[in-house]
């Protein structure tokens, strides 16, 4: 597996698609209840990660959640990073590409997809730019064209988006726009 994404695929992409669970989260969901017995469940989330999806967004790449399972706190994050979220139940990923892809008028081999797991598979072998990330099972990890040494939950996202941004030759752009937006005005008077 390479470990730079080739500049031409990269420059490619303009739609970047999600998976939640075992990509964006360490696949722990946290399930309780309040004492007036309503269900609570959470997710942890890498902050670096919700920075990477920021940075995607810079560049100007549509970025969106897929996940195959309906959770309050996937959409809480979506807004959080503002990008939709398309949670399907029975995992049925592929109707929310085709419907991103339709919307935005990108082809499929313009769509790069970060996954980890078997519910994957149908969309990993329709993208143009599969990626699996470090601990992806086996199956998905032999249909990426590139992985994360990151594991899902624990940066991935952040690592694939500095990897994408760097091939496409726009991550140092990007990062110099992002420090000069949050530097104060330190000239004296």
């Amino acid at each position: 597996m390479p470990r730079r994404i080739p500049a031409e695929l990269a420059r490619r992409i303009r739609l970047v698609a999600l998976d939640v669970d075992g990509v964006l989260t360490d696949n722990g969901v946290y399930i309780g209840e309040t004492a007036g017995g309503e269900a609570v469940e959470l997710k942890r989330f890498d902050i670096v990660d919700g920075l990477g999806v920021k940075m995607l967004r810079s560049a100007g790449l549509t970025v969106a959640l897929i996940s195959g399972r309906e959770s309050p706190a996937s959409s809480i994050r979506a807004r959080e990073l503002g990008i939709e979220c398309f949670q399907d139940a029975g995992a049925r990923k592929l109707p929310a590409l085709r419907n991103l892809i339709e919307r935005y008028g990108v082809a499929w081999d313009e769509v790069a997809f970060v996954a980890d797991d078997l519910a994957d598979l149908p969309a990993l072998h329709r993208v143009g730019l599969p990626v699996a990330v470090a601990n992806a099972v086996p199956e998905v990890k032999a249909a990426a064209r590139w992985q994360t040494t990151r594991t899902g939950g624990n940066g991935a996202v952040r690592e694939f988006a500095e990897a994408l941004l760097k091939a496409r030759g726009e991550w140092s752009r990007l990062v110099d726009e992002y420090r000069r937006a949050r530097e104060e005005d330190l000239h004296e008077d």
